[in-house]
């Protein structure tokens, strides 16, 4: 062929025929799909859009494109376990399909099919699989490292950063790959709360018992308390569901809508075990406990964890104070033990406890409650209209903002201009108590005593303005001041009673944490929920199944 267009025509017809004889390899299968797009792209694979990590281009690219998950075109035991591990991340409260379990399903099974039936595996296939298994690796180690929400996001005043990935997740996989381990991998990068795993177990348990549900569990209502004895067409159900649970044996009642001694047993157990008042009265709180499926804790569990997942590595200091607004209790740990534990009461559910991480830095003793101007403007004022000894009766006074007293009399109530400050005098009806605790934050909330101590015995404790009341402030006062020897329980009292306010320094910050769980496993793996008295679960879940 001297025609030097002919020539070329010809090499190129070859060059054509012969490439589609010698199909790419697996190698080049990945390569292709992932220079098609930019890293930070979808990835277009088999036809299908897939979300992808900034991670896996970079991954490919230090391995050469090489595959990860497959050798000779079958299947490794590395495959298998990752596969299991997307399964397994249900008990993390994680939602498999997140990660795209249905379509690695899909090819595990064309591939397993095509080993039966003696067929080699397509290449573009098994590329395709590479890049779902590492892509969900990189999606999983991030969710469950950091969570699969931003909680600084979330609705309400949270003031919940994100944390930042402590974990260079391009190394944890190549790790993962040259240790043949993927569970051990991803479990480092559960939170450290050893309430995490058990937890897990938890979930685990209770979707078992969602395989054995059969009840309705339609929700039922009560209008006034059911005492023993009582009749009401609510009690068969409530029955059959303390049976479910286990907090009752299976018996024939002479009479199936009453409300027998047997049965009583049984909401007394079901009452502790949730954190209630164990009256054995059936009121409002209980029936909310008990129309409470399987699913519907599991779905309770899902948010609790994900809250866990959001929580810093900081906060396992060794010494730490938390309170847990929804199970109304503040616990003190030193040395990972917890040394005090105390009942609290928590803001309304118009005034909320916020969430958030400060340091307690000092503590003052017959303090002066500073009153905020929304209180002033909203309750003191108008009730001062109504009544001129208003403010002496309840011990409080008016001041500059220089701190200088003022004389009420001198002052127009009426006016709209109010241009002082309220403060209420130490003493015994001061609303603080006798004493308060300070970790300095934005939202000006603190832990502080009452002179209302008789609300501490109430099931539902969701009452101040905000802050934090304590039930045992001056044991608490003791604990954080053992360090220095004066600070003996005599001194401590004294310093509680007196007419002007005294502020201790503390030789050391302790870090407080609030945080809101309605649900958690104690050490011994035993679960405990409790009511979204601040109706914030729905959110977080909802965010979850998106």
């Amino acid at each position: 062929m001297k025609n030097p267009v002919l020539t070329l025509l010809f090499w190129f017809c070859v060059s054509t025929v012969f490439g589609r004889q010698q199909p790419a390899s697996i190698q080049d299968q990945i390569r292709s799909i992932l220079e098609y797009e930019t890293p930070g792209d979808q990835l277009l694979i088999s036809g299908r859009q897939l979300d992808t990590s900034p991670f896996i281009h970079s991954f490919y690219v230090d391995r050469n494109f090489e595959e990860v998950w497959t050798k000779n075109g079958v299947l490794l035991e590395l495959a298998y376990e990752m596969r299991h591990e997307i399964k397994e991340s249900k008990y993390d409260g994680l939602d498999p399909e997140d990660y795209e379990l249905a379509w690695i399903e899909a090819f595990f099974q064309t591939f397993e099919a095509n080993k039966e039936s003696k067929q080699s595996n397509e290449a573009g296939d098994l590329a395709a699989l590479d890049l779902l298994l590492s892509n969900a690796f990189f999606q999983l180690s991030e969710d469950l490292e950091v969570g699969k929400i931003d909680p600084s996001r979330l609705k309400g005043e949270w003031e919940i950063e994100r944390k930042g990935s402590r974990v260079d997740h391009f190394a944890l996989l190549k790790k993962a790959v040259a240790e043949n381990d993927i569970r051990r991998n991803l479990q480092a990068l559960y939170p450290k709360f050893t309430i995490y795993k058990r937890s897990r177990e938890v979930i685990r348990s209770l979707e078992q018992k969602s395989k054995e549900d059969s009840l309705d569990w339609k929700t039922l209502k009560v209008d006034k308390s059911i005492k023993v004895e009582d009749v009401h067409s609510s009690i068969p159900s409530l029955r059959q569901r303390l049976q479910f649970w286990g907090y009752l044996e299976s018996a024939s009642p002479v009479d199936p809508k009453t409300y027998d001694s047997l049965m009583f047993e049984g909401v007394v157990r079901f009452q502790e075990k949730n954190g209630m008042e164990p009256d054995g009265i059936i009121g409002k709180n209980t029936v909310i406990a008990l129309n409470a499926s399987p699913s519907a804790l599991i779905d309770k569990a899902r948010v609790n964890m994900e809250r866990l997942r959001w929580l810093p590595d900081t906060v396992q200091n060794i010494e730490l104070i938390v309170v847990n607004i929804a199970n109304f209790q503040l616990d003190y740990l030193n040395n990972l033990d917890t040394i005090f534990t105390s009942r609290v009461i928590v803001g309304k559910r118009y005034h909320e406890s916020p969430i958030f991480r400060a340091e307690m830095s000092y503590l003052v003793f017959s303090p002066y409650w500073n009153i905020p101007y929304s209180i002033t403007k909203n309750e003191i004022i108008p009730a001062v209209r109504k009544n001129s000894n208003y403010l002496q009766n309840k011990n409080m006074e008016v001041i500059t903002t220089s701190g200088k007293p003022v004389n009420p009399s001198t002052i127009d109530w009426s006016s709209k201009s109010f241009p002082y400050l309220i403060r209420q005098k130490p003493g015994g009806s001061n609303s603080l108590g006798l004493v308060k605790f300070m970790f300095p934050n934005s939202y000006s909330v603190y832990i502080h005593d009452t002179p209302a101590r008789s609300l501490f015995e109430r099931e539902d404790r969701a009452m101040s303005h905000g802050c934090i009341r304590l039930q045992n402030p001056a044991a608490f006062a003791q604990l954080l001041l053992r360090d220095d020897p004066s600070w003996t329980p005599e001194k401590i009292d004294a310093a509680m009673h007196q007419e002007k306010e005294q502020i201790v320094n503390l030789p050391r910050k302790i870090p407080v944490v609030l945080l809101y769980l309605t649900f958690w496993a104690d050490s011994k793996g035993q679960p405990h929920f409790r009511q979204d008295i601040y109706n914030r679960d729905a959110e977080v879940l909802a965010l979850l199944k998106k």
